[in-house]
């Protein structure tokens, strides 16, 4: 795993989570790829290690992760898939809607938009 800051803003379970699902899907974690131990993570990052294992555990429960007796826990194969749809309709029900209502607000048109951004554009 790589550095990561915690912020006050939501619990350090939630934030490790989300670390790891931006893993699967920048590709970094590949299904059939081991998650680093409960121990190792929280030694790395001097948590207490039942904090790393309600991340995981939530990554279980979404079907992102399986337990393997005695081996760990390892990306399922359908887990890019299914986070991909998740997070196109995620982006598709919240944030779309109000960037679409900052393009209308600025009179932007799809040309705009398509346009490759000029260097040294007022």
């Amino acid at each position: 795993m790589t550095a990561i800051q915690w912020s006050d803003g939501a619990p350090i379970y939630r934030q490790l989570k989300d670390r790891v699902i931006a893993m699967m899907l920048d590709g970094v974690l590949k299904p059939g790829d081991a998650l680093p131990s409960v121990r190792q993570v929280a030694a790395e990052y001097q948590l207490n290690p039942i904090t790393v294992s309600r991340a995981y555990q939530e990554l279980a429960d979404e079907a992102l992760v399986e337990k393997r007796r005695g081996l760990g826990m390892y990306v399922t194969e359908e887990a890019a898939k299914k986070l991909l749809f998740n997070e196109r309709e995620r982006f598709l029900r919240e944030e779309w809607p109000l960037v679409l209502e900052r393009i209308m607000r600025l009179g932007l048109t799809a040309e705009d938009l398509l346009a490759p951004a000029k260097a040294g554009s007022p």
